[in-house]
């Protein structure tokens, strides 16, 4: 039986495995290597924040999300792929509240991402 996500350890094994699964997607993969150019820990490092403070409450994390993706080339099929592989990783790795409030906060991510995306580019992604 999977655990549910219950410390940073657990934030820490998720976000390295995830992760290690976008280097390794054809889609989505090469959009986060130009942006982090083989630099990935201080990535890795953020992240590990960032999903800490959602699905913790500890205030680990500060800064703006959204300002990281302006920019990129991504449409909709990138974030249903990103959300496939968070998902996934999820599915694998745990199992319980917290995990389904981490599937529910990405999703939500992707929804306002592609929205505030398409605003600014002035189409409907």
């Amino acid at each position: 039986m999977k655990n549910d996500i219950e410390n940073r350890d657990d934030i820490v094994l998720l976000v390295n495995t995830f992760y290690q699964r976008v280097r390794e997607d054809e889609l989505i993969g090469p959009v986060f290597e130009q942006r982090i150019q083989g630099n990935w820990e201080p990535h890795l490092a953020t992240m590990h924040d960032f999903w800490y403070t959602l699905l913790f409450g500890k205030e680990a994390y500060r800064g703006n999300p959204f300002a990281k993706h302006i920019g990129l080339p991504v449409d909709s099929a990138h974030f249903e792929r990103w959300l496939s592989l968070f998902h996934a990783t999820l599915d694998e790795l745990f199992d319980g509240a917290r995990k389904d409030m981490a599937k529910k906060k990405a999703d939500s991510i992707a929804q306002v991402f592609q929205s505030k995306l398409a605003f600014l580019s002035g189409s409907k992604r």
